[in-house]
């Protein structure tokens, strides 16, 4: 082996396997939705709120827990938990491979616009494979207002789900995923480029380097990547959330109807309605995320790419 093949291996960036991020972001989802789905409820309820009843945050939140008792800020947490789970492995796990088809063969790298396209593309996959159809059910279910279950329309979640499919067809479970795609794949993009950048800016940290980042470090980079999202995609958020949450006589026959009906009923600043709760959810969410997530890949980090290292350096140079 001589020198310049020997320079060529160590400036090549280690590669952390698409199944090790996908089992970071499986327990990453378990985390955040137990601590946060008290504000998705309230986001949910402002966002449908096309009366005006709720007069804010914290007047929606009280007036829950009055009518409904506290276990309504956690309604719907069955199946935002497992679609929390499930899209945290797909996403993380699905923009690991897209990355590999960016990534210089060479020296491992990728470009900013590979890390944006490759975010967008992860979050596009998990729109249409897991998050449409369990926000269209956390939305039925979160909706609904009381405690009995004789008055409820929906009974659980696999009810709804059900219900749904015997009253609009299969369909209706992917209603609204026209503006779930590119929610999440504009989120995505943003997320995944700003958390890397945060990352290098903040703490000196790129993947791969074998040097793993406090919890707080994660998760400060993980809050300021979560920012820029919601305040992007919005409008985006408030039509998904309109168009999932009808049945029967479709007031909104699609994306753009919605768009426009939203606009001239209630005006532009009902576009972004639901938005702060979004900000107290998303980047609080990805911060969670993130401080678990980097553990694990950390963990990785430290326990292989780092002992590989070592054994590497063990091996004489020939050649030189």
């Amino acid at each position: 082996m001589d020198h310049q093949t020997r320079s060529n291996q160590t400036q090549t960036k280690p590669v952390i396997p698409a199944y090790v991020k996908a089992i970071s972001g499986s327990l990453a989802g378990i985390v955040e939705a137990a601590c946060l789905q008290p504000t998705d409820v309230i986001k949910t309820r402002l966002q449908l709120d096309g009366a005006g009843v709720y007069k804010g945050i914290l007047h929606c939140g009280t007036t829950t827990v009055k009518t409904e008792g506290v276990r309504a800020l956690w309604k719907g947490l069955t199946p935002f938990s497992t679609h929390l789970t499930l899209k945290y492995a797909l996403r993380m796990g699905s923009n690991a491979v897209l990355q590999s088809a960016f990534k210089d063969s060479d020296t491992g790298k990728i470009s900013v616009g590979g890390r944006f396209l490759s975010g967008f593309g992860a979050g596009a996959i998990e729109a249409v494979a897991i998050v449409t159809p369990f926000e269209v059910v956390k939305i039925r279910l979160q909706q609904q207002k009381g405690m009995s279950q004789v008055a409820l329309k929906y009974k659980g979640p696999i009810h709804c789900a059900r219900l749904i499919v015997r009253e609009e067809g299969l369909k209706g479970l992917w209603s609204g995923a026209g503006p779930t795609i590119m929610r999440n794949g504009t989120n995505q993009a943003f997320m995944f480029t700003a958390k890397n950048t945060f990352d290098k800016v903040l703490w000196r940290k790129d993947e791969g380097d074998g040097k793993v980042l406090q919890a707080y470090q994660s998760m400060m980079s993980g809050f300021l990547a979560g920012i820029v999202g919601p305040v992007c995609t919005g409008p985006f958020d408030v039509v998904k959330t309109r168009l999932m949450a009808q049945s029967g006589e479709m007031k909104y026959k699609g994306m753009v109807h919605a768009f426009s009906s939203i606009y001239t009923e209630e005006g532009l600043r009902a576009l972004w309605k639901g938005l702060i709760p979004r900000l107290m959810r998303i980047p609080p969410g990805q911060a969670i995320m993130w401080g678990v997530a980097d553990q694990v890949i950390g963990f990785y980090e430290t326990r292989y790419i780092q002992l590989n290292r070592n054994n590497d350096n063990d091996i004489p140079i020939l050649g030189v």
